[in-house]
């Protein structure tokens, strides 16, 4: 089947990586270079750092910093690296998309304002003078659950026509808006929820920003490559069977941060705890999870190349 899509401007398959910690707390950049080599082996071709799931509100700008040097030296040109930049202050904002840059970043992921709850025309205006102050592509990072604040449609929509804001990871829950601005845009989608992955592509997404990609990185990046395959069964095959997993680790009420790192701690992948105020996953929710990432594996065929 021959698609007709545009190249993506970041991959296809990025799965929104965790930052591995050691045991006492401090950064493990040997475990995030281990990690994202992985990562990278197993099907994903781009990688967002700093993010939700890599736990941005308690590192520090220099930790972000030599994650991002950490994580290019691991993978060198194999996959890309966004980098997230987001915080309440625009200044503050600005600062770490230069800085991401200079570590090695090939885009920066840029959330909404949270906190302040900013009108739609100072949201604009957040994105503009962070695209106008970085030389890197920006992807517009939409979750109004955690931010408190929409990026509405048509302020996606007038967004658009800034040369370096290409993407959305979307986290809206809005299907319908969705669409509209696939429509009427060149933006480029990421389903930010992994129950979205497939749904999104078949409509025109470029692709996918997964956190269960942390632990299965090769079974959802076989999904959108089912569909452009023209496979469009194994497809959804591959997207029903993740649900369990799906669900596990980010419809449970836990931190998709939190129960990445249970379950890689138990398939021996580097992650190390999580930072206060997260609290660690009890035994029964390890347990749970690992169960459900042996039902999928066990569940594959030698095609889903899982």
């Amino acid at each position: 089947m021959t698609s007709t899509r545009k190249p993506p401007p970041f991959g296809r398959t990025l799965c929104a990586m965790i930052t591995p910690f050691t045991e006492d707390g401090a950064l493990d950049l040997d475990g995030a270079r281990r990690l994202a080599a992985h990562l990278v082996a197993e099907g994903c071709d781009g990688l967002v750092l700093n993010g939700t799931t890599g736990e941005s509100p308690t590192t520090t700008d220099a930790e972000k910093t030599r994650l991002i040097e950490a994580v290019r030296e691991a993978v060198g040109d194999r996959a890309a690296l966004v980098a997230g930049v987001g915080s309440a202050d625009t200044r503050h904002t600005v600062r770490l998309a230069l800085a991401a840059g200079k570590a090695g970043a090939d885009g920066v992921l840029v959330v909404t304002p949270y906190y302040s709850r900013p009108p739609q025309e100072a949201v604009a205006a957040h994105f503009r003078q962070v695209a106008d102050a970085s030389e890197l592509p920006v992807m517009l990072y939409d979750i109004p659950g955690r931010t408190g604040t929409r990026i509405e449609p048509e302020t996606l929509i007038r967004l658009a026509e800034h040369p370096r804001i290409v993407a959305v990871k979307d986290c809206s829950y809005d299907f319908l808006g969705t669409q509209k601005v696939l429509a009427r845009s060149e933006l480029a989608y990421y389903a930010g929820c992994d129950e979205h992955v497939l749904a999104l592509y078949a409509v025109g997404a470029a692709g996918c920003v997964s956190t269960v990609a942390n632990a299965v990185p090769a079974h959802i990046a076989a999904i959108p490559a089912a569909f452009d395959a023209g496979d469009t069964a194994r497809a959804r095959q591959l997207q029903l069977a993740a649900t369990p997993l799906i669900e596990a680790m980010t419809g449970a009420g836990l931190p998709g941060t939190v129960t990445a790192k249970a379950l890689l701690t138990r398939l021996g992948l580097p992650a190390g705890p999580v930072r206060a105020p997260l609290l660690p996953a009890g035994r029964e929710t390890s347990d749970g999870l690992l169960s459900r990432y042996e039902a999928l594996r066990a569940a594959r065929s030698p095609r889903s190349a899982a």
